[in-house]
């Protein structure tokens, strides 16, 4: 296995994240097809519920996983990288196995949590029997996160990014033959449809950790692991200490947006139930911006869970070391990139709301509405999640608890007077719910990057200038395809003519936006000569010539 540098296994890590993402949007074509929206709003249900179990149940310990081994490492204490390891998995193993135990046991319970007396909608025995279901993932998700985080830590990110396409490939096959063979062929019922799909979780990540598995073995020298090593003068309390002050900050934030969008869930169907709108309706919108716009969504977030991946490692090794120039040098790097890749991708996918939702879901009364603001939230999400890890990775717990705390509680709090305050200036008052969302992340950024300029030579000047630029350039895409479509409008009676217009779109957005970054040079900064000519070189299929050599420490 070889070692990625941060720009390459940034890019590595989002490609494969870019990938299951874009598949995870294209299986809910036909997923959506087979079980309906009464079903989609079932699915959303048990979704929302495994994420919140499955952030306890791994205790943030993959990530924090890959914050320790990074550090050993750096330190040359491979014993005590060993043994973190080891601990990491004795500890999800109990937690893991709690949480199963809990949602065995109490599903019926939670059902009663989330839609409380609303009538109109899915059964309460339906929705026990999904979450039900989902439970068994949990058994498994956290050890494969686990390892994850071991090959994560030593800058290994290709295998981990691998596992993730395996787990992706494999669920989505489950959901879609699972719930068509269910529903299509032996006519049973959706619910029943809906929990063969949500089983999939299960079966993708078992897929995932025998291929991880596989790849831990070949490469045991590698990753310390083939023989004795002499035991580093750490005790294994101060291991647990060490992996616990890690995680929690971790498990805070997890559960914290988890639990958010399943609290965002009950509050948005309460909410509308109240003002007029039908348990069918209230069920479908809050779908929408929990899950099914969510997974649009995910192709704007998948840049900067790529970062993380690639991220973590770096900035704790350099922190570690004190080299303050190259953290502030990698943050502001993350921060820049997601400008210059999410704002674009989020505004270009809100001007194509309409034949985007069209493409995955039909066209329907609230779903390209709803859509069309809950994708700007992936923006403020992204630099949400690339502060909180930076400050987590250079110990800044205390600013994490505050931020994180300070922006649910603002989400939480704003979420109803805001859909009320909608409502009555005559906006849709779905929107209020996103409106809170953003303002959430908005004060936990502001939070986050007001304590990380206290460290020594930490700085946002060129990243605002970059700011500004993006925006320049986001402008002047956003008047071009404004123009197009008073010429070309958009076509949404098939689904074909949707993706026709999307491919158009797309490609005089991209062009027009890339072109003017291209000139301002802010592509080169970010990524370097070296890696825009292997680019360009797979573009031309090996035709294009580099001209220039490159310094050897570019991709740092």
């Amino acid at each position: 296995m070889k070692k990625n540098s941060f720009v390459e296994g940034t890019i590595i890590a989002t490609l494969a994240i870019v990938f299951t993402k874009i598949l995870g949007m294209l299986y809910v074509i036909p997923f959506y097809s087979i079980i309906g929206s009464q079903g989609s709003s079932l699915y959303s249900y048990a979704y929302n519920i495994y994420m919140i179990f499955l952030s306890i149940s791994s205790a943030g310990i993959p990530t924090a996983m890959s914050k320790i081994v990074s550090e050993y490492e750096s330190q040359g204490m491979r014993e005590a990288k060993v043994r973190s390891f080891k601990i990491g998995i004795f500890i999800v193993s109990i937690l893991s196995a709690l949480c199963f135990l809990v949602l065995i046991f109490f599903s019926e319970t939670i059902a009663k949590l989330i839609v409380g007396d609303m009538t109109g909608g899915n059964t309460l025995e339906d929705i026990t029997l999904v979450i039900f279901v989902v439970s068994f993932a949990v058994l498994i998700i956290p050890f494969l996160s686990v390892a994850r985080g071991y090959l994560q830590g030593h800058k290994y990110i290709k295998p981990s990014s691998m596992s993730q396409m395996i787990e992706q490939i494999v669920r989505i096959l489950v959901i879609i033959f699972g719930s068509f063979f269910i529903i299509k062929i032996l006519h049973k019922s959706v619910s029943l449809g809906v929990a063969v799909a949500v089983a999939g979780a299960f079966v993708g990540g078992l897929a995932a950790i025998i291929y991880i598995a596989g790849k831990i073995f070949t490469h045991k020298k590698q990753l310390s692991l083939d023989r004795k090593l002499e035991r580093d003068n750490i005790s294994n309390k101060e291991i647990l200490k060490k992996i616990c002050s890690y995680a929690i900050p971790f498990v805070i934030i997890n559960l914290t947006v988890n639990i958010y969008n399943t609290v965002d869930m009950s509050l948005i169907i309460r909410t509308l139930s109240s003002i007029g709108y039908s348990g069918a309706d209230a069920e479908f919108v809050a779908g929408v911006i929990t899950t099914w716009g969510y997974k649009l969504n995910m192709i704007v977030t998948a840049v900067a869970t790529g970062l993380t991946v690639s991220l973590i490692p770096n900035i704790v090794s350099a922190y570690t070391l004190k080299k303050y120039d190259k953290v502030n040098k990698i943050f502001n790097k993350a921060l820049q990139i997601i400008l210059f890749i999410s704002i674009p991708a989020a505004f270009g996918l809100s001007f194509l709301a309409y034949p985007v939702w069209n493409v995955f879901y039909g066209i329907d009364a609230y779903g390209p509405t709803v859509f069309k603001l809950s994708i700007i939230t992936a923006i403020f999400c992204n630099f949400y999640l690339i502060a909180i890890q930076t400050a987590q990775s250079v110990n800044k717990y205390k600013i994490v608890y505050i931020a994180v705390i300070t922006g649910f509680l603002t989400n939480a709090l704003m979420d109803v007077p805001l859909m009320l305050l909608c409502n009555k200036i005559g906006l849709p008052p779905y929107y209020g719910a996103s409106f809170a969302t953003i303002l959430g992340y908005t004060i936990a950024i502001v939070i986050v990057l007001a304590s990380m300029k206290k460290i020594k030579g930490i700085n946002y000047g060129e990243t605002w200038k970059m700011l500004f630029k993006t925006i320049g350039a986001l402008i002047a895409m956003l008047v071009v395809l404004s123009l197009l479509n008073i010429v070309y409008p958009f076509h949404t009676s098939t689904k074909m003519w949707s993706i026709i217009d999307i491919a158009i779109y797309a490609l005089v957005g991209a062009t027009i936006y890339l072109f003017l970054m291209y000139k301002m040079g802010i592509i080169k900064d970010l990524f370097g000569q070296k890696i825009i000519d292997r680019v360009l070189k797979i573009i031309t299929l090996g035709h294009y010539k580099a001209k220039e050599t490159y310094n050897d420490t570019e991709e740092d």
